[in-house]
Parts: C-alpha cells; structure tokens; sequence
C-alpha cells in the first residue's frame, strides 16, 4: 500500500511544476503603487517578438507562485482616460426667489450664434414672497466640447460654510429637469486643517446648468469651473522595417513577431513609383488574403518626398506579407533593388487584476497554455460610473531583462496530457487493488467462521 501511494505522487509532482514551464520566457512587472489592485502595462516590441498566438492568447500575467492573474487584452483605442482638465464657465447671477417657486422663475436670455449667453434677464410671479428669496446662478455650457462631468465650485472670501443646492439642467432655456435634488457644499476650518467640499459630481449633463440654494446661507460664487474628462492619447506609432526575397511579380517577407500590424509603407533605396497591393497569410501553406491597395507607393529625390503609409482594413497579426505590383508596374519590378516593406503599429494593453502574492510577471510564448479572457473591460465602466470617467487602472512597467523559464521547449504541443492519463491509471488500479484486498480479506474471514 506505501508503494502505491508513493506511485499516485508521482504524476501530481509532475503537474505541480506550474504554469510556467508552459511558457518561453517572463519578464518581471514593476508596478506604479502597491494598493491599486488593478494595472494596466503597455506590450513591448519583446513581447510581440516572444508570442506565438495570433490572438496573444500566449501572453498571460503571473503572480509570485506561477498562478495565472485575471487579464484582459486591451486595444490601443481603448477608452484609457487621461487626467481631466478644468474650464471656467460664463456665471450668471439669479435674482433672490422663493426656494419652492423654481419652476416658476422665466429666464429671458440672449445668445450669440453659436448658443453662447451673452445676457440674461429673470422674471418671478407677482405674488412671489420676497422676504424668503435666495439667489442662484445660471452656467452656460454650451461651449463645451468634451463631456462635463463635474463643476468646481469657487467662493469670494471662503467663509465657513455648510449649504445645500439644487442642481437644474436644460438645453434650451426654456424647459428645465432635475440633475441632482440635493448637493451639499461645505468649507470648515477649525485653524489648524481646513474640510472643503466644492466639487459637484454630474449623473448628466446639459448645456445650460442652474444652481438654486436650498438651506443655508450661501455666499457669492467668484468662479466654477467644469471639470471635463480628456480621453487617452493613443500610444504613438511604432514601425517595423522587414526585408525580403523577389518572387514573380513581386516581394515576400516574414514578420518576426505578432504584431498588430494597422499600415504598411514601402521604403526603397531610391527613386521608385509602384502601384503596389499587400497581402498577407498566417502560415506558409494557407491562402493569401488581401490586405491593403492597390496605391501609389512612390519615393523621388536625394530628400525623398515620400508616398503616405497605407492603412489597413483590418488589423492583422499575419506572419508572411507580401507585396504585388500591378499588371502596369510589372515591368518596372524587374531589375528594381527589393524595397523594405515597413509594418505600423500602435501597442496594445494588458490589464490584469493583482492577485495572489507578489512579485508578479509576464509571461510570454506557448504553444500549450492559453489565456483565459477576463470581463476587466465591463469591470472597468462600472468603476468609472462609481469614481468618474477619469478613473483608470494603475500603470505596470516592464523589466529591462527577460527570464527563460521552459524555453523552446514550451514551443512544442503537447499531443496528449500523459500525466493526466497516468494519474488516471494509477487510481483506478489503486481502487482495484484496494477493492481485491477488501475481498481477499472478507472470503479470508468468511473461511475462518465456517464450521
């Protein structure tokens, strides 16, 4: 029986070598801020060149013990916010009013051509009580080009104060609808810290906004400013120059990496005016498919003056290119120095949740494992409905130095999970053995009562 489950170990040894020795290679992450639980790392021209899998399903995070982290692949459109930026508002001072007579106040405004309020007049009911009116103010928003999704609010002199407002928005002028019933301001100073609340967080937005007080005396506002969210900038283009081999009509190449190639340029050695297509495949025995073109690819003079990059239709991680001169550029090919074919693309992002123990790494290239897709992107919207749309996950930089965990090996499929299969083996014939011993024992006892 210690012979067997000495037997039964082996195959579970075996298997708990981990993930990585699935994998090529990692390389270590450094992360922005240890508490932030969520990261995103921008992929680098290494990790595309170590990858196998078209979709870099082969690109996976991993935590101090090998085990896989929640990621999601992210493309370089990816809605990343950027940090907001603030813009002052025209401010428009409301005349005193009764704080339940809002929907009664007429505004009388004019604007200019393009919307914006150059002046504005109030009128309130005849019997309104003028001895409970408060003031308010009108902003005008209408200039804005980006998403409002905050105010800030600034006061003369800051007083000690703790207020409530009402928040009113409208497209026109005219009708009005509630953003928010109650906003609470504060600004408090005991003399040695100072509590502020001037932000005001919008649910929606408008392109004429009205504050109306609701309880408490509240001071002048000197200024607010909107606070807009500012998208991402995309990740600048990186190029990939590839030189190739002459075929009939044309010139073939193969990409180092899976990159996700966006455009295509041709770069040649000198004067040169080509009507070129591209096409691209993803092994060396499938069929080409038709990528970019046919466009004038042309290059003149000892500055050269350059034909634009040709976007592509579809984003493509293809490793074979090649390029085809049309039937009236054919006879230019012949005798022409092979030209660079140069591959644009922007790097794509992996967010990944920060789980088990640190350190953590990427690790990158198999042909075994696979990542699993995690729903990081609809996690992403919730936390940016929760926080404000500039909410983004915390940045992830990778290490200089690649560590070889499997290496080529890792590049060789496994063609059937033998350690499974064994693992299976030996407990059916431990069951067996088990079940043959328990009967041995009870036709032994059997025999020993017989009289």
């Amino acid at each position: 029986m210690k012979c067997l489950a000495l037997l039964l170990l082996v195959p579970i040894a075996a298997h708990a070598a981990g993930p990585r020795e699935d994998y090529v290679q990692q390389w270590p992450l450094q992360l922005s801020t240890a508490e932030a639980g969520a990261y995103r790392v921008t992929l680098s021209e290494a990790v595309y060149r170590g990858a196998q899998s078209p979709t870099l399903g082969d690109v996976q995070p991993l935590d101090a013990d090998g085990q896989p982290l929640p990621a999601s692949l992210l493309g370089p459109d990816a809605p990343l916010a950027g940090p907001p930026r603030r813009q002052a508002l025209p401010l428009f001072q409301l005349p005193p009013m009764p704080p339940d007579a809002s929907g009664d106040l007429q505004l009388i405004a004019e604007r200019d051509a393009q919307g914006a309020v150059t002046r504005v007049e109030t009128r309130l009911p005849a019997d309104a009580n003028a001895g409970h009116r408060q003031g308010g103010w009108l902003l005008d928003a209408s200039a804005l080009e980006a998403p409002l999704q905050a105010l800030w609010l600034q006061w003369q002199d800051p007083p000690q104060l703790q207020a409530e407002l009402r928040l009113e928005g409208s497209d026109d002028l005219r009708g009005w609808f509630v953003i928010d019933p109650q906003v609470t301001v504060v600004e408090l100073d005991n003399g040695r810290q100072r509590l502020a609340r001037r932000r005001i967080a919008l649910t929606a937005g408008a392109r004429y906004l009205r504050l109306l007080p609701r309880a408490g005396a509240l001071p002048a506002l000197q200024s607010v400013e909107a606070e807009i969210a500012v998208p991402a900038a995309p990740p600048a283009w990186q190029t990939l120059r590839l030189d190739g081999k002459a075929v009939d009509g044309g010139f073939q190449f193969v990409s180092p990496g899976r990159f996700p190639v966006a455009q295509v340029d041709v770069v040649a050695s000198g004067n040169q005016a080509v009507t070129w297509s591209v096409q691209s495949r993803d092994a060396a025995d499938a069929p080409w498919i038709h990528r970019a073109g046919p466009w004038l690819a042309y290059q003149v003079g000892a500055e050269p003056q350059r034909s634009p990059p040709q976007a592509l239709a579809q984003t493509s991680r293809d490793r074979y290119w090649r390029l085809l001169a049309s039937a009236g550029s054919a006879g230019s090919v012949e005798g022409l120095a092979p030209p660079q074919l140069q591959l644009g693309y922007r790097p794509e992002v992996l967010v990944f949740l920060a789980q088990g123990a640190p350190p953590y790494a990427l690790a990158v290239g198999s042909a075994r494992a696979h990542r699993q897709q995690a729903p990081l992107p609809a996690m992403i919207a919730a936390l940016r409905q929760q926080r404000g749309a500039q909410w983004q996950p915390a940045t992830a930089t990778l290490g200089t130095d690649a560590q070889v965990l499997a290496g080529e090996h890792a590049l060789q499929p496994a063609a059937r999970d033998w350690k499974q299969l064994l693992l299976w083996a030996l407990l059916v014939c431990g069951a067996l053995a088990v079940g043959g011993f328990a009967f041995s024992l009870l036709r032994d006892r059997r025999a020993t009562q017989a009289p």
